[in-house]
This record gives C-alpha cells, sequence and structure tokens, in this order.
C-alpha cells in the first residue's frame, strides 16, 4: 500500500485501511461471541475452521 498510494495520501491510505481492519475484526468478534453464547465453544471453532478453509479455496482458485 505504501508503494501504491501517492505521497501526500499515505497517512489517508493507511488511516482508512486501519479503520477498515479494525470494523472487519469487529464484526468478526461479534458474529464470533454470538455463535459462542448461542451455540457453544466447539461452533465457534468449527465456523472458523470452515471459514478458513474457504479462504484457502478463494486464494489457491486466484493463483491457479
Amino acid at each position: 500500500m505504501a508503494d501504491t498510494t501517492p505521497s501526500d495520501m499515505k497517512g489517508t491510505a493507511f488511516g482508512v485501511f486501519n479503520l477498515l481492519s479494525g470494523l472487519a475484526m469487529l464484526l468478526a468478534s461479534v458474529i464470533a461471541g454470538s455463535l459462542w453464547q448461542y451455540w457453544g465453544a466447539s461452533t465457534t471453532f468449527y465456523a472458523g475452521a470452515v471459514i478458513a478453509g474457504v479462504a484457502l479455496l478463494l486464494l489457491r482458485q486466484r493463483h491457479i
């Protein structure tokens, strides 16, 4: 990101990136907390494993 943004916009680019990363982490934490509270700890970890597996498949498709 630092290499692709203009020098006068680097602070803004990093700020937007960190804002979006923080919002994604908040959403993920809320979803994980809800799964844990309503369906238990094992469901939360199984959901994490499924999401990681889907991400792996999507990354492999992109590089083939």
